[in-house]
């Protein structure tokens, strides 16, 4: 399966490499393809390196502005011209998603594929990683407006919050029918 994960390209603590490592290392040795965002910094190095050393293939897409931080050496590389042309590529490529920690950009990559999910335009399953309670505070405002009418489906429908790698992917494989 190709699993688009959306995670931050900074450099972090173990508290967010230890499970992005373990979540990589399962993409790798269950011969799936890791398709990120290309970058060779931070957290995506992480990932791309965790998947490589366990003998998954990487399928990155990067954007011209970043091109110069972009990963050599991958199966597979494009350079979009743009962030918008980057998130389409992105999950046109994936067969499922996975968010992990990251930022506005992140943040923008998730509420993208949950709007498609929310209108029907995709049924790609989709994980939230709430590594060390990270997205609780989201989680919750999720919570709210599900409770009050803002979600014409459950959020239940549209995403699943995991606390830890296993629990991901688990989730990812019997939602395609894979294991």
């Amino acid at each position: 399966m190709n699993i688009c994960v959306f995670l931050s390209a900074a450099d972090l603590p173990e508290t967010y490499t230890r499970p992005a490592r373990e979540f990589a290392e399962l993409i790798g040795k269950g011969g799936h393809t890791l398709v990120w965002g290309g970058s060779d910094v931070g957290l995506m190095k992480v990932m791309a390196d965790g998947v490589h050393a366990a003998g998954g293939r990487l399928m990155g897409v990067s954007v011209d502005f970043l091109a110069g931080k972009a990963r050599k050496g991958v199966d597979d590389m494009v350079i979009a011209s743009d962030l918008a042309e980057r998130k389409r590529l992105l999950l046109e490529k994936a067969d499922a998603v996975v968010i992990m920690v990251g930022g506005t950009g992140t943040l923008d990559e998730a509420t993208e594929i949950l709007e498609l999910k929310k209108h029907g335009r995709t049924d790609k399953p989709v994980v939230l990683l709430n590594t060390a309670g990270f997205y609780d505070g989201l989680k919750e405002q999720f919570r709210r407006m599900e409770d009050e009418g803002f979600l014409p489906r459950p959020l239940t429908d549209l995403v699943l919050f995991a606390e830890e790698p296993v629990g991901a992917m688990a989730y990812l494989e019997e939602s395609l029918g894979i294991g």
